[in-house]
């Protein structure tokens, strides 16, 4: 069994369930899985997709407050959609770049893996609470920049899990304090959920970074000029304070990365990184 061409399949699922079930056999140490790393896929038009949820621009997805039964389904539906979304990403990064070295494919499958695993926890908290994965309205923009960066596997590293994945270390912690606050059994059971995905999030950032620098190492790229430029280049979103400078640490940024969030975000310069490590994480 070809790995890639597996993670293709995967890929081009549209059940939500078959999707999240291919991938979950994608995982990296399974002997049956070779890799031929030199095949090329043609590009399908779009990942598979249920028919639901109804997909719409970030701007037109409603806000709910997580205080009420319905706003909390909100609100967990929308990370749901998000690891909908971060399934296709890794699996994405198996087919679509050929001539990269066995460990690379072997990476992104453990990603897709643990992405699937997310999608199904959070799946099945929706259903406990009487919903479906669908019943919402949906944002399109983690998909939207994957699609602009594929053909510049740099750029897909510098700005998939570099920029859209690593935001969500930031938020997360937020949003656990929102649940927290909320008390419910139905929040605090969201909140052991979000601790499993934030502590594995960070391992998938911290393969984008390793990835990164070692194309731009291959390449003859300068890792924070090109960076700016793929921003730039595919509008790639600002990050916002506040920061999980641990959990951005454990995935690999470096101190000068972190500051200079700090500036370009107006936060003050000059600040300890180690010693504000305590208040953003939970």
């Amino acid at each position: 069994m070809e790995l890639r061409e597996h993670a293709l399949k995967a890929f081009q699922a549209s059940v939500p369930e078959h999707k999240a079930q291919l991938a979950l056999e994608l995982l990296s140490g399974d002997p049956a899985f070779v890799v031929d790393a030199k095949r090329y896929f043609a590009p399908p038009d779009a990942p598979g997709q249920p028919p639901r949820p109804e997909l719409v621009v970030p701007k037109d997805v409603p806000r709910r407050s997580p205080f009420t039964p319905a706003g909390h389904a909100a609100l967990m539906h929308s990370i749901t959609h998000i690891e909908f979304n971060a399934i296709n990403l890794a699996l994405d990064c198996i087919w679509r770049y050929d001539h990269m070295p066995e460990a690379f494919y072997r990476d992104w499958a453990t990603v897709a893996a643990e992405e699937a695993k997310h999608f199904t926890l959070l799946s099945g908290h929706l259903k406990a609470l009487g919903y479906a994965y669908g019943d919402f309205p949906a944002h399109t923009g983690l998909w939207t920049i994957c699609h602009n960066t594929a053909p510049d596997i740099a750029a897909r590293m510098a700005l998939v899990p570099r920029t859209m994945e690593a935001r969500g270390l930031d938020a997360t912690p937020l949003i656990q304090s929102k649940l927290a606050k909320v008390g419910t059994a139905a929040a605090l059971e969201a909140r052991a959920i979000l601790d499993i995905i934030l502590a594995e999030e960070v391992g998938h950032v911290a393969t984008g970074n390793r990835w990164y620098h070692w194309l731009c190492a291959q390449h003859n790229l300068d890792a924070d000029a090109f960076y700016a430029q793929a921003a730039v280049r595919y509008a790639a979103p600002r990050p916002k304070p506040p920061f999980n400078y641990a959990a951005r640490k454990a995935a690999g940024f470096t101190p000068a990365e972190m500051q200079k969030l700090d500036l370009d975000a107006g936060i003050e310069p000059g600040r300890d990184i180690a010693s504000s490590d305590a208040a953003h994480t939970t």
